[in-house]
């Protein structure tokens, strides 16, 4: 397994972790409710997206018989995405207590998030966009 998928699976329980403490801090105490943004990134775009990013660097590229073209990128993506969504999460319940003074970390981590998965959108894209294997027609009994 290449050292991103693991990292992004690996990052994901990490992720999964944050969310399920916040959540049952929110739970437990009633007036934490304010964080539930920050909760929903770290449960979603944390636990649920670095779980599909390291599963399908791992799997795809088997699927189409084909390596990763640029494996550099995919540990940019890796970087991008955590560094995004801890600013993001930072901003949200820093927000919370700071108003207006959150927005620059909150557009930071957005940005960087942002163009995570669109460096990902792009990486899939073009690992499946074309097939190398040609497929040769099958002679049937019968036919020349």
């Amino acid at each position: 397994m290449d050292w991103f998928a693991l990292w992004f699976v690996r990052a994901s329980l990490v992720w999964l972790a944050a969310a399920v403490t916040l959540g049952s801090y929110m739970a437990a105490h009633p007036p934490a409710v304010i964080y539930r943004t920050a909760h929903l990134h770290m449960a979603l775009l944390g636990f649920v997206t670095m779980m599909i990013y390291g599963v399908a660097y791992h799997i795809l590229p088997r699927f189409m018989g084909k390596p990763l073209r640029n494996r550099k990128l995919a540990g940019v993506h890796w970087w991008l995405s955590n560094l995004g969504l801890l600013m993001l999460s930072t901003g949200f319940i820093w927000r919370s207590h700071a108003g207006p003074r959150a927005v620059p970390l909150l557009s930071a981590g957005g940005i960087l998030s942002a163009l995570g998965a669109y460096l990902f959108v792009g990486l899939m894209l073009r690992l499946l966009w074309k097939r190398t294997v040609k497929t040769v027609p099958v002679s049937r009994p019968g036919q020349s």
